[in-house]
């Protein structure tokens, strides 16, 4: 199940809407009920009684189909992203994209001030220019006093903007929406671009090409001599720009995108165990559950039986 999206960038929704896929957790969609106007995002505070959807199972695994940008005003906070644990404190920025699986802490308090945006809301040119469907960027973000200050600032100036109803028609209104939209994601896209070169070091064009060949490739391809005669490196070459960049060995990078593709399968759908493995690369059941358990220390069984 590779990461498929449509043309003007929104990622394709798999299960569809809030309908439950089997026994799987549920994806919800942009509540655009919810929403003034019935604009293509959604602003405010964080507080308990802003939710996805009615019946959306915060505190329980579940995926949404929209962007999530979230500015921490007090910590600290856990968040669990794409099933890892991530602890935001105040004035940190939490990232979560559509078709991440994500879930929310009991035990923490969450303040600040939270964004919504549903996919198709910007244009393609600005779709790319701020990296939204950059999932190989870390989602909790540590931004400067100053960097925290500007972007507090743009998200300041997009609610009064989203607030203000009245004095523009909804087309005006919203072309206002999406330009002060713009301004606040290029800065966070540029926040979000040189947090992961500072935490990895300069990404050079070797690895930015082996990431983006294993993103297309990882479901069929699990091969490091694979990739390097197809993107023309001796493996030696491929060997040390991806741990100059990651810190992990080729294979290890390759099988860390299978294993999080076969958590999300796992964990989001009731595919038995052996069609998850075949949506992965392994078709043989036996293999794959060698494989995941070896990297995960659980059987695919037993992680599926802990989401439920």
């Amino acid at each position: 199940m590779a990461d498929t999206r449509t043309e003007d960038g929104d990622r394709d929704g798999g299960a569809g809407g809030d309908a439950g896929d089997g026994d799987g957790i549920r994806t919800f969609p942009f509540p655009v009920d919810l929403s003034l106007r019935g604009v293509g995002l959604r602003i405010g505070p964080m507080d308990a009684d802003r939710a996805w959807h009615s019946e959306a199972p915060l505190h329980r695994v579940h995926r949404i189909d929209f962007h999530v940008v979230m500015l921490f005003g007090a910590g600290p906070v856990r968040h669990m992203v794409d099933f890892a644990e991530y602890e935001a404190a105040a004035g940190d920025v939490l990232w979560i994209r559509p078709g991440q699986v994500h879930r929310f802490s009991k035990s923490s308090e969450y303040r600040g001030t939270v964004l919504t945006m549903q996919p198709g809301f910007l244009p393609r040119a600005t779709v790319e220019a701020t990296g939204l469907y950059r999932y190989d960027l870390p989602p909790l973000l540590h931004p400067t006093d100053a960097q925290r200050d500007a972007l507090a600032a743009g998200l300041a100036q997009l609610r009064r903007e989203y607030e203000d109803t009245a004095t523009l028609p909804l087309s005006l209104h919203t072309a206002v929406l999406r330009h002060s939209l713009t301004a606040f994601l290029l800065r966070l896209a540029h926040l979000a671009a040189s947090s992961a070169e500072a935490a990895h070091g300069q990404t050079d064009t070797t690895f930015t090409l082996f990431r983006d060949a294993v993103e297309r490739g990882f479901t069929t391809n699990h091969s490091v001599s694979a990739y390097a005669d197809a993107l023309g490196y001796s493996r030696r070459t491929l060997v040390r720009a991806v741990r100059a960049a990651t810190g992990e060995t080729p294979k290890g990078f390759i099988d860390k995108r299978v294993v999080l593709e076969a958590k999300r399968l796992l964990a989001h759908t009731g595919l038995p165990i052996g069609r998850v493995g075949a949506a992965v690369g392994f078709p043989d059941a036996a293999n794959f559950s060698k494989f995941f358990q070896l990297r995960t220390g659980v059987t695919p069984v037993a992680f599926r039986a802990e989401l439920r």
